[in-house]
C-alpha cells in the first residue's frame, strides 16, 4: 500500500510539473532572442488555449508560426476571430522558441494598414489601434 501511495504522489507530481511547463513562456522561448517578422498571414486559429498566426516573410517567403497569449484573455478586451485575415500584411515582434525553427511568441502584433493590433503588457494583451484609444 506505501508502495501505491508513492507511485500515486510521484505521478501527481511529475504531472503538475509538466502542466507547468506547457503554460511557461519562459520554458518554451527564449526572452533574450527577440525577431521581428514582417509578412502576410497565411493561416489564423482563434483556439484555446492560445491562438495562433502563421505568416509568410515578405523577405524570404519563409512560413514562421507565431503563438499567442491565451484566448480567454483575448476574449476578454474584445479580440476576435474575425480581427485578422488571411492576406493582412502584419508587423510581429516577439521571442523566438528556444526548440523550434520559424516559431515566434507575439509580444507585439500591427496591422500597418489602418494600427490594430494587440501587444503584452505585464504579461496580459491590449488592444493597439483604433479600438483601444492607443494609437503608436
Amino acid at each position: 500500500m506505501r508502495g501505491w501511495t508513492l507511485g500515486v504522489a510521484a505521478a501527481l507530481i511529475l504531472g503538475g510539473a509538466s502542466t507547468q511547463a506547457h503554460h511557461s513562456v519562459a520554458g518554451a522561448y527564449d526572452d533574450t532572442q527577440e525577431a521581428t517578422i514582417d509578412g502576410v498571414i497565411t493561416g489564423f486559429r482563434f483556439v484555446n488555449p492560445h491562438p495562433f498566426v502563421t505568416v509568410t516573410r515578405a523577405s524570404d517567403g519563409e512560413s514562421w508560426r507565431l503563438d499567442m497569449d491565451n484566448r480567454r484573455e483575448f476574449d476578454a478586451i474584445g479580440f476576435a476571430a474575425d480581427d485578422l485575415s488571411l492576406g493582412d500584411r502584419v508587423v510581429v515582434d516577439g521571442i523566438l522558441a528556444r526548440r523550434d525553427a520559424n516559431r515566434l511568441y507575439v509580444m507585439r502584433l500591427e496591422r500597418p494598414a489602418d494600427g490594430f493590433g494587440f501587444e503584452q503588457i505585464a504579461n496580459r494583451p491590449q488592444l493597439l489601434g483604433p479600438r483601444s484609444g492607443i494609437d503608436r
